[in-house]
């Protein structure tokens, strides 16, 4: 059982940055798939990013390209998204999940859920 804890979420002005973290527990895999999601109400949750944390891949949704980063402190059991250049269309509930999914972007190949953190972002 993989247990996820996301935090720092919060409302900005647009143009402005917030860094989530999502601290995770031990995970028996050697290699695992950390993402970070997002779901706006009446929306279907979305791929943000996601990095494989035993070669360090990393993915990205287009709309994110260039903005946001995500990375991992495998000493802290944590990963990172830094969120730069926030646009109204970011506000959504931002979600941590593991796994081992062939398609980064597949929410149903994910295992392991965290419980969310709201990100609003104002014009």
């Amino acid at each position: 059982q993989v247990q996820l804890v996301e935090s720092g979420g919060g409302s900005v002005q647009a143009g402005e940055s917030l860094t989530l973290s999502c601290v995770h527990s031990q995970y028996t895999y050697s290699r695992i798939c950390m993402g970070w999601f997002r779901q706006a109400p009446g929306k279907e949750r979305e791929g943000v990013a996601a990095i494989y944390t035993g070669g360090g891949r990393m993915y990205y949704a287009d709309s994110v390209k260039g903005r946001f980063t995500i990375s991992q402190d495998n000493a802290k059991n944590t990963v990172y998204l830094q969120m730069n250049s926030l646009k109204p269309e970011d506000t959504a509930m931002y979600y941590c999940a593991a796994g081992r999914p062939i398609n980064w972007r597949s929410v149903d190949e994910y295992n392991y859920w965290g419980q969310g953190t709201q990100v609003t972002v104002s014009s």
